[in-house]
């Protein structure tokens, strides 16, 4: 994803551990569908093809587990259409985007949806607003509902 040195800096020093050239291959949750890791797999650049252009392609048994416990995704300036057919319960208008109410929260609990997923394309600086949104409405629910 392109970015400015600066705003890789920031993200550096607020935390952010980059992980080039990996792809992600699935989300991996429990058995009460809570998000609990990332299969992934490391790329490398391939040969040029006709036109002199490399892209990347997975290199042999580099697949690895990333345990997280939250999960963002934030690429791509449309809803993603698999959204629709793999989580059940989760109300979307005709044109594929997540319904949502004034807090960010989807019909699903604990789900919470903003920027391109609410709005299809749209400017990023609204997308950072549904962001922030969202963010504080999952601080409000963490801080009413501590971990056990």
């Amino acid at each position: 994803m392109p970015a400015r040195v600066e705003e890789i800096h920031h993200a550096e020093e607020e935390g952010i551990e980059f992980m080039f050239m990996t792809n992600p291959l699935e989300v991996l949750g429990d058995d009460k569908n809570w998000v609990k890791g990332l299969r992934l797999q490391k790329m490398e650049m391939g040969e040029p093809d006709a036109s002199g252009r490399r892209k990347p392609v997975p290199v042999k048994g580099s697949e690895f587990v990333l345990d997280v416990e939250t999960l963002v995704e934030a690429i791509g300036q449309a809803p993603n259409p698999i959204i629709q057919s793999t989580t059940p319960g989760l109300n979307v208008t005709k044109w594929g985007t997540v319904v949502v109410d004034e807090r960010m929260t989807t019909s699903r609990p604990n789900v919470y949806a903003g920027g391109d997923l609410i709005t299809g394309g749209s400017k990023v600086i609204l997308a950072m607003q549904d962001g922030q949104k969202a963010a504080s409405s999952i601080h409000e629910f963490l801080q009413a509902h501590p971990k056990k």
